[in-house]
């Protein structure tokens, strides 16, 4: 028994000598998180990517809001034709996703037939479609405003037209005849047979039979 204590009271000597090193230990690590928050938040500041605000916004995300509101009016100018004057488009505070902390962002669809904003997420197909190409139009006419004259005289739209209805499809169509009389050259890959009829000058790519396809160019 007595052997027994002697050997206990070793391990409880060897356990408050390793809880005192590990208490050293922490606070020295204490310390030095202490002296190197200064120099994070200046690191963060320098390298512009600091959240330390009440928007959890970094300074590069900032300065794309700025620009972002610039992409959003070119896109609307061409949204009220496109919508009718139902939709238009105005950026949100809210959060980009649920998950995430960061906002700036985010943007919100105003319906003017029910004057409220709406998720882009409850819009149909079509309306998606004819949404997302405003806004590619209107960073086009962005970048070309303030990249030194620089023009982006070439546009190629990948399906989705499929998605619209008749009257719409026509609307959009006139919109990309306006960009094709401005000297832009606007490609666009589609299966919708009404296509065929506005677009004179195509490559059609059809499959054969026993397989593989032909290719022929229409002019």
């Amino acid at each position: 028994a007595s052997q027994d204590a002697a050997r206990v009271a070793d391990r409880a000597r060897a356990a408050q000598r390793a809880v005192d090193r590990l208490r050293a230990a922490l606070a020295g690590a204490e310390h030095l998180r202490r002296e190197a928050v200064p120099v994070v938040r200046m690191a963060d500041l320098a390298a512009a990517s600091g959240g330390d605000n009440t928007k959890s916004l970094t300074l590069a995300t900032y300065v794309l809001a700025r620009r972002f509101e610039d992409v959003v009016a070119a896109a609307n100018a061409r949204l009220t034709a496109m919508s009718a004057g139902r939709f238009e488009l105005v950026r949100s505070e809210e959060k980009e996703a649920v998950r995430a902390r960061r906002t700036g962002l985010a943007m919100k669809v105003v319906d003017h037939h029910i004057e409220a904003e709406r998720d882009p997420r409850t819009l149909s197909g079509g309306e998606t479609f004819y949404v997302s190409l405003c806004l590619a139009l209107g960073l086009a006419d962005v970048v070309t405003a303030e990249a030194g004259g620089t023009d982006l005289g070439t546009l190629f739209v990948d399906e989705g037209f499929g998605t619209l209805d008749a009257e719409t499809l026509e609307v959009v169509l006139a919109e990309l005849g306006r960009l094709r009389e401005g000297g832009r050259v606007v490609g666009v890959v589609s299966h919708v047979e009404a296509l065929k009829q506005s677009i004179a000058e195509r490559v059609e790519v059809r499959r054969l039979p026993r397989g593989g396809s032909t290719l022929t160019v229409r002019a």
